[in-house]
């Protein structure tokens, strides 16, 4: 079971002043502390990461690089200049302060089937944020992705109770089909300190992609110590 570090709020600190700094590259030191994969998402208003990162993150990363975007001709021409190791899919609003909701594959299946084909074409592993409904998850494997990152959003926003219990059952049906199908399953969205280890129990899920909590815990105890300290509960598992 890896962890893979999104460090989009590392740009968005920086974004904040207007400043150079903090550069979010200095973030691979979390693959020294034993993170396997940096994850950033470029999104159309650049509110945070920018081409710039994306082309220092591609020479300096030495695991491997997951770019997150949305499925338009624009980022598909970031992604085919920058070569990442995985492009991962997902919905974009203008508004939102951060991903809502995984993205709609059964609406968009027509659309989706040529954009991941021609991404793959070109060498890159393609992955969709997609909500733990099964349907979905099947569309998934029907348009051609190599795996999935389910949503535990609603998850990590209940209280310990019968509707976490709830959350986390749906979790845990929807890694268990998408095993099935073939797909390699990480998870992510919302997940820290304190919620990770009953989703990190569960043997489908290869990967976690974590980001505020990380960043935010660096913040007290520095960069490397918070990565060690995320990649411990996990590998409990």
């Amino acid at each position: 079971m890896k962890l893979a570090v999104n460090v989009d709020h590392f740009a968005t600190i920086r974004e904040a002043r207007q400043s150079n700094e903090p550069e979010p590259v200095l973030a691979l030191l979390s693959e020294q502390a034993g993170a396997e994969g940096i994850v950033c998402h470029i999104r159309s208003d650049r509110r945070h990461i920018k081409e710039r990162d994306l082309r220092l993150f591609r020479e300096a990363i030495k695991t491997k690089l997951n770019i997150e975007m949305a499925a338009t001709e624009e980022m598909k021409s970031i992604a085919l200049e920058i070569k990442p190791d995985i492009v991962s899919l997902v919905p974009e609003r203008p508004e939102e302060l951060t991903t809502e909701g995984g993205l709609d594959v059964i609406s968009n299946e027509k659309q989706l089937q040529p954009h991941i084909k021609e991404l793959r074409n070109a060498g890159i592993r393609v992955s969709i944020f997609v909500d733990p409904d099964l349907k979905q998850i099947e569309a998934c494997h029907r348009v051609g992705v190599d795996l999935i990152e389910i949503n535990t959003g609603k998850y990590a926003d209940l209280k310990n109770g019968e509707e976490r219990q709830k959350a986390l059952d749906e979790i845990k049906r929807a890694a268990e089909r998408g095993h099935n199908l073939g797909l390699e399953i990480h998870a992510g969205h919302g997940l820290d300190y304190k919620n990770i280890l009953p989703v990190a129990a569960i043997p489908e899920i290869t990967e976690f992609s974590i980001g505020f909590a990380i960043v935010a815990r660096s913040a007290i105890v520095g960069i490397e110590k918070a990565v060690r300290e995320m990649v411990d509960l996990i590998e409990k598992y």
